[in-house]
């Protein structure tokens, strides 16, 4: 990975939550708070406007690492901790110009690592954790097999995607979705539905080519701060 794809990925998966930010309020209004959607397209709006600048950040894991500070400041809530705080760790990891194959599956697993440790979760508990851990663990595995980066995040986005299916008969363990017990049940989780967009994001962006930030005409003016950020 190449700062010219890092980009291209963030911007397809800020283009997916603004295309799926209803369906994402939908699921959460659900089980949740119903504020998700509009959280991560205000949050994603942000890294697109840093994605339009004439001079981003200079490296990969520089480009990353801004992006997790502006979801922390503008996505608000857990989904905000919990995104930022992924793409700062895997920023960290990626602190290069250029990333192969077994360096961005390290900074996957610094990401999911960071994931477990401020959500405390563990399979079944019907969070982003049941769409992250599968991802990064398919990414690794076709790595490990000798796979090349196309193979890795179509591999990843599959069982990101297949883990997202695999909350709705859960039963919620954590977060607001848990106070409603067996009502949570027959739900998918809306924080793994965005997890799954953002694994496909990366995998239509390398095996379909990639989708360059646009001049920006389509921006709104002024970004909406006061909707729910901080709840």
């Amino acid at each position: 990975m190449d700062k010219a794809l890092a980009r291209a990925w963030l911007w397809a998966f800020a283009m997916a939550v603004e295309e799926g930010e209803a369906r994402l309020t939908a699921l959460d209004s659900a089980i949740g708070d119903g504020d998700h959607g509009v959280n991560m397209r205000r949050g994603m709006l942000h890294v697109r406007r840093l994605l339009l600048k004439d001079e981003p950040p200079g490296t990969v894991g520089e480009l990353l690492g801004m992006t997790g500070l502006l979801l922390r400041d503008h996505v608000g809530g857990a989904a905000g901790v919990l995104y930022g705080s992924t793409f700062q760790a895997m920023g960290a990891a990626l602190p290069v110009h250029r990333a192969g194959v077994a360096q961005l599956t390290a900074a996957l697993e610094a990401g999911l690592a960071t994931v477990v440790r401020l959500g405390a979760a563990v399979p079944g508990d019907k969070t982003i954790f049941d769409a992250f851990a599968p991802a990064v663990a398919a990414f690794r595995d076709a790595s490990t097999a000798g796979g090349d980066l196309r193979a890795a995040v179509t591999a990843a986005a599959e069982a990101a995607e297949a883990g997202a299916r695999s909350t709705v008969p859960m039963q919620a363990r954590k977060g607001r979705a848990s106070y409603l017990g067996y009502r949570s049940i027959g739900h998918l989780d809306p924080g793994a539905a965005s997890t799954e967009m953002l694994f496909r994001s990366l995998a239509d962006e390398v095996t379909q080519g990639p989708l360059r930030p646009a001049d920006g005409r389509d921006l709104p003016d002024v970004v909406n701060e006061s909707s729910s950020a901080g709840k």
